[in-house]
């Protein structure tokens, strides 16, 4: 149904069904049909009506206040604070006004819901804003004001942007025979750079757009980056507008190889939404933002601009777990947790009225872990499922968290017994806060002794996310934060690196120590400051716990390099590695072969096909051989460039 005749048939249905309610606007946004009352009550208390007349039009319907009923935020927030106590310990109050919702943080949220939620209700009169009161995180987080404040001034922006957004996802499908093909762009028998594009008769979705932090050099920075220039992607007819014919751009998770290059599109004037979960969002600007800072500092050219990261913040569209929502005229998309890392989403597209269902993992953790559930593997439809297999080789098999605890455990002990200093690189979000947690409950309980732990790189602002969005952590981890009042990450034994004088401090002090820091796999960051110090003192001890890529420092230390050259202001340095090196698998948010395996053989309903992806290649090789013979179903370990049609 093209935009205009929905928004006509909205606009009839309502005139047929609740010709009472006082309907001043309906419009669109993305992928919802937005209408504006004078009269939300109505609205409240027939909640059959808006799900009917979603049933007719087939969207998503959001009804909202008209904007003219809503008291101003200044005042507003001064009202709120006079009828809440305060003993409800009111942190902070910000407005939504896209949805009419006044978002109210308390320490003690049911003192601010007060007896059947009397003072909720006397809000929501006076204001007449639509309150939610939430838990206000124990730790503030700098990205996520920020992220309200830009959103509050790209308002009226936003709102044309979506609006043409929902006329272009809107138009009718081409009719005739249908099909959905995938071309591989990256990230298929490699690990990096991650795209896949999804293209029907109708529409063409871009899956994550990363880098390959691994590759490139001074003629060409960014050679790891994703076939975005084959046919099927780019638009040689319009060197202004490329990606005209790209109709969406869904990311499953904030890490660089999947999220890296997204602002890249909008530097070639890409105009369509991109689809991700909330936390997804903040940490991808986080991330993003410190990638440029860190590159210029390096003097390395960089692929785009700080101002190519706000165009997509300003045509990112967030869908929470479960959601379902159109994101092209025969596509819809929902999100599922996938245990790798916060607000990480397992990517179901049903296409078509039951044509056809795809599944895209990115990458998944089929295990519970300190921090998230183990990856979804429940859905009505599925046909083909493409999957990671970074540990997806024959002899890929990982210990138990606890085990690796245990291990690492073990290592900081006899490290710390002989006076040396424990180095662990980590990426800023997912192995962080994991270590983090581990480190901070065996002191808790006297199996370390208490020792300072210091956070150098992104892992702070990262951990800062975690605690503004519990609703995605494990119900464990919820519960020992907001009901047992017992936050680990508020541990007096961590310790912020915020300056590099702070740093100097760090490195040449005598004392044993651990130090966290980024980058993960060594590829550049704080971390080489420190390595660099220390490398030459067999009393210290680097520990990798996550995954090493080809090609980065990271793999050539853990394979047994004694000898590395790195910049120092210009110049190459010669270092001599005599500190201890250990690998403690068990820690990794990617699963190991066993669990890829069970993921795929628990999973409702079975999968006529699996592609494997995000991999070295034997490991997809090996990954598609076993399911194959374990499963009996067809499997492809497809190469960058192969494309395939599924139906």
């Amino acid at each position: 149904m093209p935009w205009e005749d929905i928004l006509k048939r909205t606009r009839e249905l309502i005139d047929e069904l609740a010709p009472q309610a006082e309907i001043t606007n309906i419009d669109l946004e993305g992928p919802l049909v937005v209408v504006y009352t004078m009269d939300m009550e109505f609205f409240a208390e027939h909640p059959e009506i808006v799900k009917k007349i979603a049933q007719n039009v087939r969207r998503r319907i959001s009804v909202r206040p008209d904007p003219r009923m809503l008291m101003n935020e200044k005042e507003a927030e001064e009202e709120i604070k006079n009828i809440v106590p305060d003993d409800a310990g009111i942190k902070n109050v910000y407005f939504i006004p896209e949805t009419g919702e006044v978002i109210i943080e308390a320490e003690s949220p049911g003192a601010a819901i007060g007896k059947e939620g009397e003072l909720l209700n006397e809000v929501k009169k006076r204001v007449k804003w639509a309150p939610k009161i939430v838990r206000a995180p124990p730790l503030e987080s700098r990205i996520v004001k920020e992220m309200r404040e830009y959103l509050k001034i790209v308002r009226e922006e936003r709102r044309e942007i979506l609006r043409n957004i929902g006329k272009k996802l809107n138009r009718p499908p081409l009719s005739g025979e249908q099909w959905v093909r995938v071309v591989a762009l990256g990230g298929y028998r490699e690990v990096g750079r991650s795209a896949t594009l999804l293209m029907t008769k109708t529409s063409r979705i871009l899956v994550d757009c990363g880098l390959n932090v691994s590759v490139g050099d001074e003629d060409e920075p960014w050679s790891g980056t994703p076939y975005l220039y084959v046919p099927d992607v780019w638009d040689n007819t319009d060197p202004q507008r490329p990606f005209k014919y790209i109709d969406a751009v869904v990311v499953t998770h904030a890490h660089l190889d999947h999220v890296g290059l997204v602002p890249l599109l909008f530097k070639h004037n890409y105009d369509g939404p991109v689809f991700m979960t909330e936390p997804t969002r903040d940490l991808s600007v986080m991330l993003l933002i410190d990638y440029l800072k860190v590159a210029q500092s390096e003097g390395r050219k960089v692929p785009f601009e700080s101002k190519h990261i706000k165009e997509m913040i300003k045509h990112t569209i967030t869908l929470k777990y479960g959601e379902t929502t159109d994101i092209s005229p025969d596509v819809r998309l929902t999100f599922h947790n996938a245990g790798h890392i916060l607000g990480s989403a397992i990517s179901h597209f049903h296409i078509g009225e039951g044509f056809y269902n795809v599944v895209i993992t990115g990458d998944i953790k089929f295990e519970r872990s300190w921090l998230f559930n183990p990856a979804h593997n429940r859905f009505p439809r599925v046909e083909t499922v493409i999957m990671e297999s970074t540990y997806g080789g024959r002899e890929d098999f990982q210990p138990s968290r606890r085990e690796a605890a245990e291990r690492l455990k073990d290592i900081v002990l006899r490290t710390i017994d002989r006076g040396g200093k424990v180095l662990i690189p980590v990426f800023a979000v997912g192995r962080s806060q994991e270590v983090m947690l581990v480190l901070e409950s065996y002191m808790r309980n006297g199996e370390i002794p208490k020792t300072p732990i210091y956070l150098d790189g992104m892992i702070w602002e990262a951990t800062t996310i975690h605690a503004a969005y519990p609703e995605y952590l494990n119900k464990d981890l919820r519960e020992l934060i907001f009901q047992k009042n017992e936050n680990p990450f508020l541990s007096d034994i961590f310790h912020r690196v915020e300056s590099m004088e702070r740093r100097e401090e760090v490195i040449n002090s005598s004392d044993p120590f651990i130090v966290l820091s980024t980058s993960g796999m060594m590829n550049g960051g704080p971390v080489l400051e420190y390595f660099k110090h220390w490398a030459d003192d067999s009393r210290n001890t680097l520990v990798f716990v996550g995954y090493q890529a080809e090609r980065t420092l990271g793999r050539r230390i853990q394979n047994g390099m004694k000898e590395i050259t790195v910049m120092e202001q210009g110049q190459p340095i010669r270092i001599n590695i005599e500190m201890n090196i250990e690998t403690i698998d068990g820690f990794s948010g990617h699963s190991d072969r066993r669990q890829l395996i069970q993921f795929v053989g628990s999973m409702n309903p079975k999968p006529e096909r699996i592609i494997t992806c995000h991999g070295e290649e034997s490991k997809c090789i090996d990954l598609a051989i076993g399911l194959h013979k374990r499963y009996g179903m067809e499997t492809i370990s497809l190469k960058n460039l192969d494309a395939l049609r599924l139906k």
